[in-house]
């Protein structure tokens, strides 16, 4: 399956299956040299897991990193990273009555049509675990983002169905974000978020919502023309990611509203470099990034897993009522946000390779 992969100079290759025995991933193009340690990447990990609050799935897994290639003394060799993640409880019964199904809106019919056959636990490479280890190779892209612009990345939830958080994204940290376990920068907005999902799941249904980004400190030049326009590659990595529906990047949809004259950024000098007066580009322009902050947004849907009686067919097109049973999470957003920062941090880490060696 060649789709397992991202990236042409920073390649990861992600591999394994919900209910398998391990999840991991391959990065390859990772500069020799860099100290890198579990340390480095754990933390992105613990944020993603499972299990971390009352309103995410309660599947019991750690998620801890090995690596197992790719260092010698604690530095990067320059040759391929190899992160493995044990899974530790997988609960494969918990799927034995929809193996002769197709649940609604899952990978179950389009899997079984493509392929002739499917993991049935957990959806296999369809579920939502397997970002887990594209969360351990962007935290090593981020590091190198680090070292070498000081590129800051950050998401956060902006709205949980029709509550929503408004604020300047270059004023967002990591830390206010961090501050509450749907992580969203406004805490008062985030104890309404939070009430509805713990509505919602009570109920057995599930939530959608926006996870916004803002990365500052983006070097000029990165992006290719004409298909690997920077912005093109970040949709790209944004819409691989489970239950992701939209990706809106700078003034998006709302530019459609406005007038040329109105959305065009101008260019002043100011403090030694060009900048502009507005950023409705979204810091990229040509598909190359122009040094303002990149934004963007992604959409998800509400989880297609509920703990409700629903109506779909079987594999002899009969119609038949079932209702699924497990752990499974209400709302996505708090455990995307992670996710979305590590997928941007793979895609500015390969642009960084490929404009700057």
């Amino acid at each position: 399956m060649p789709g397992d992969s991202i990236g042409k100079l920073f390649r990861v290759t992600n591999w394994g299956e919900s209910h398998g025995p391990m999840i991991g991933a391959v990065v390859e193009g990772c500069p020799s040299g860099m100290e890198l340690s579990v340390d480095d990447i754990q933390p992105a990990l613990d944020r993603r897991r499972p299990g971390q609050s009352k309103i995410v799935s309660q599947r019991k897994e750690s998620d801890t990193v090995q690596i197992v290639s790719g260092l010698v003394d604690g530095k990067t060799t320059g040759t391929p990273i190899s992160l493995v993640i044990v899974n530790q409880d997988q609960k494969s019964k918990d799927y034995s009555n929809i193996a002769d199904l197709y649940r609604p809106s899952h990978g179950d019919f389009t899997y079984q049509q493509k392929y002739g056959i499917r993991d049935i636990a957990g959806g296999g490479r369809t579920s939502a675990r397997v970002t887990a280890p594209s969360v351990a190779a962007g935290a090593i892209a981020e590091k190198i983002l680090v070292q070498r612009h000081q590129i800051k990345i950050t998401a956060w939830v902006e709205s949980v169905h029709n509550i929503v958080c408004d604020v300047v994204p270059e004023t967002v940290t990591r830390e206010q974000v961090e501050c509450n376990i749907v992580r969203c920068p406004d805490p008062e907005v985030a104890e309404q978020m939070i009430a509805r999902i713990e509505q919602v799941r009570k109920q057995g249904d599930s939530l959608g919502g926006v996870v916004n980004c803002c990365i500052q400190g983006v070097p000029l030049g990165l992006g290719e023309p004409v298909f690997d326009k920077l912005e093109a590659a970040l949709a790209h990595a944004m819409l691989s990611i489970n239950a992701s529906k939209g990706f809106e990047f700078g003034s998006g949809f709302a530019g459609t509203l406005m007038k040329g004259s109105k959305h065009n950024d101008q260019f002043v000098s100011e403090d030694d470099r060009i900048v502009t007066t507005t950023n409705n580009s979204g810091g990229i322009q040509a598909g190359i990034s122009n040094g303002m902050s990149i934004n963007f947004r992604v959409a998800f849907k509400p989880v297609a897993t509920l703990l409700q009686k629903q109506q779909t067919v079987n594999k002899q097109g009969e119609s038949v009522e079932y209702q699924v049973h497990g752990r499974h999470d209400p709302c996505v957003l708090p455990r995307a946000v992670p996710i979305v920062e590590a997928m941007a941090a793979l895609v500015l880490c390969d642009h960084s390779l490929r404009q700057f060696g």
